[in-house]
This record gives C-alpha cells, sequence and structure tokens, in this order.
C-alpha cells in the first residue's frame, strides 16, 4: 500500500461526482446497500476511461484505504463544503454501503 495519503483537496477535486444524487436519495441508497457503481457502470467506466496517471494513482490510494479512515476525510469534507452528501457518506452506518461500492469500483478497474 503506498504510504501517500488523501487530502480534502483530493476530494475537492471531485466534488462533482460525490455530490451527482441529491442527500436525500444518496441516504436512501446508502441505507439499502445499493451498488450504486454497478447501477451506473457506464458513467462511472466513462469517467474511469478519462483520468488521468496522477489520478488514476490518486484512485487506486483511495480503494487501499481502509474505510474508516475514508469516512475521516468525508467528514473533513462536509465541515470544509457543507456538502450533506459527505455527512452521509462520512455516517459510520453506512460503511457497508461505501466498502461495497469501493469493491466493485476495483473490480470494474481490474477487468
Amino acid at each position: 500500500m503506498s504510504e501517500e495519503k488523501l487530502t480534502y483537496e483530493d476530494v475537492e477535486k471531485y466534488e462533482k461526482f460525490f455530490t451527482l444524487a441529491p442527500p436525500f436519495l444518496l441516504e436512501r441508497f446508502a441505507k439499502k446497500n445499493t451498488n450504486l457503481v454497478l447501477k451506473f457502470k457506464s458513467k462511472v467506466q466513462s469517467f474511469v476511461d478519462g483520468l488521468d496517471e496522477n489520478d488514476k494513482e490518486k484512485l487506486n490510494i483511495l480503494l487501499d484505504t481502509d474505510t474508516d479512515e475514508l469516512q475521516v476525510l468525508m467528514n473533513e469534507a462536509y465541515e470544509h463544503s457543507g456538502k450533506k452528501q459527505y455527512k452521509i457518506l462520512a455516517n459510520p452506518e453506512y460503511k457497508e454501503f461505501i466498502e461495497i461500492n469501493l469493491n466493485e469500483l476495483g473490480n470494474l478497474i481490474n477487468s
């Protein structure tokens, strides 16, 4: 695993991606542990295909980062931006939702 850590600036760069779904929908998906990567596979694949090498490295760091650590980062993003989607993603109750989607993202990248 890389020693590099993700920062709020890394998250901020992709804010549009994190905030595509309105908060009420994101929370509904999170409560149901919906696999959003699979649900929006073509859009996610298009996004991944458009990444440069630096961004792909950041994505690999994201995939290798512990979920608890990612949720701390989501909380930091919420504190900076006030975006409710980050608050939802920071909620420990939705850890499984994050893990499901990260695993699917990893599968998509490696296929």
